[in-house]
């Protein structure tokens, strides 16, 4: 039994954050219903790479789910959608303050009508300030959240990666099952709130906000893990990460690049000396391996127990070794996509890993059978067709 099995979802989303919250707790067991518009559905269906009509983006952010297509901006649908909150657990979206009241389909009415419901309202902003109604996609957070400041680069550099799209929705999954934790001890649902922005600093600051946390004048300046951490080590055919964080890393560190002497050498005999000095050691560092390969390194770092890797290219991310020994990877055939490469869901209940949920839903695949489940005859079914509220 998966941990969440018996918890139903309905998500209304376009795009990331949302969306892929909702299969990640689909990955944990919860029947998620996405509903998505009656004309061309989620927009995420038909960006990048695609087969059959369905993207691999789509893919990778739906699997697991159920389709329904409901027009919400008629009165029609919006009942529709009344009747069936009262079969579900959690309610989530990721439109704009306000939409979801507009279509009579708000907070308020809904808990109104199912007190356990939880009801999360996912926006770019939060429901207040100067850009509560402002849209929002990853690249205009990473620019608001100082994301792009905070790589260690002179100018400002963007993560090639949804990154604050993905970090919204599994804040969004952590929120959600408190709330359900919260609902099994008091039998009552809640409204949730999350913007992006909050979500995205609220990840960043840890560490990339280390100079802005300390207020006080007399404060010690030291660099940043990112600093420290995050520059590629190069080789004489290449380049390597390495981190040597501990006492013994570090002396494994010089016994790799015969420079024993310099942990005696009153310059860097201490971490806090290091951090003084740490320029003129990280040329010395710099010239060491300028003399070895790539593979001359990784070897004598391993063998000193010298945390270190290569850095892979995707192809050979996909082929490690590794992730063949954990099972986190396996094909589904998709009856219009053909065979689909799928990463497990990471977390591993009682040693076990979770399986993937079915293949991303074609667009409006399930709706009769859900609606025939929570309670829709065929009759009323029919007439919803017929009046184009349903498809």
């Amino acid at each position: 039994m998966k941990p969440l099995e018996g918890v139903t979802i309905l998500e209304f989303s376009t795009m990331i954050t949302a969306s892929l919250a909702a299969m990640m707790l689909g990955e944990q067991g919860a029947r998620v219903i996405k509903v998505e518009p009656t004309d061309m559905g989620d927009p995420m269906r038909y960006i990048g790479t695609s087969k059959g009509g369905i993207s691999s983006l789509f893919a990778n952010c739906n699997r697991g789910k159920e389709s329904i297509r409901v027009n919400i901006k008629e009165e029609t649908g919006q009942e529709l959608i009344r009747e069936l909150v009262a079969n579900v657990d959690v309610l989530v979206h990721n439109f704009r303050p306000g939409v979801m009241d507009k279509l009579n389909l708000g907070s308020e009415q809904l808990r109104a009508a199912n007190e356990k419901l939880i009801y999360m309202a996912i926006s770019g902003f939060g429901t207040s300030g100067p850009l509560s109604s402002a849209p929002a996609y990853d690249p205009v957070i990473q620019a608001h959240s100082g994301m792009t400041s905070a790589q260690g680069m002179d100018d400002q550099q963007f993560i090639k990666n949804l990154m604050c799209d993905k970090l919204t929705a599994y804040t969004a999954c952590q929120a959600l099952t408190t709330a359900l934790y919260v609902r099994e001890r008091t039998g009552e649902g809640q409204h949730i709130d999350l913007s992006m922005l909050d979500a995205g600093m609220f990840f960043l600051f840890p560490d990339a906000y280390q100079n802005h946390t300390l207020l006080d004048d007399d404060i010690e300046v030291q660099p940043l893990l990112s600093d420290l951490l995050y520059e590629l080590t190069l080789t004489s055919d290449g380049g390597l990460t390495m981190s040597a964080a501990t006492d013994g890393q570090r002396a494994g560190l010089m016994k790799a690049l015969e420079l024993e002497s310099l942990l005696t050498d009153e310059r860097f005999n201490s971490l806090e000396k290091l951090m003084v000095n740490f320029e003129e050691y990280r040329a010395i560092m710099a010239e060491a391996f300028s003399k070895l390969t790539t593979e001359e390194a990784l070897q004598r770092l391993q063998e000193n127990g010298v945390p270190c890797a290569k850095c892979h290219t995707l192809d050979e991310a996909l082929a490690q070794e590794q992730l063949a020994a954990n099972g986190s990877v396996e094909v589904q055939e998709h009856p219009l996509m053909g065979k689909v490469r799928v990463f497990k869901s990471p977390a591993r209940f009682g040693g076990e890993a979770l399986e993937p949920g079915r293949p991303a839903p074609a667009h409006g695949e399930h709706t009769d059978s859900v609606l025939d489940s929570l309670g829709i005859d065929a009759e009323r079914t029919a007439s919803l067709k017929a009046s184009g509220t349903i498809s």
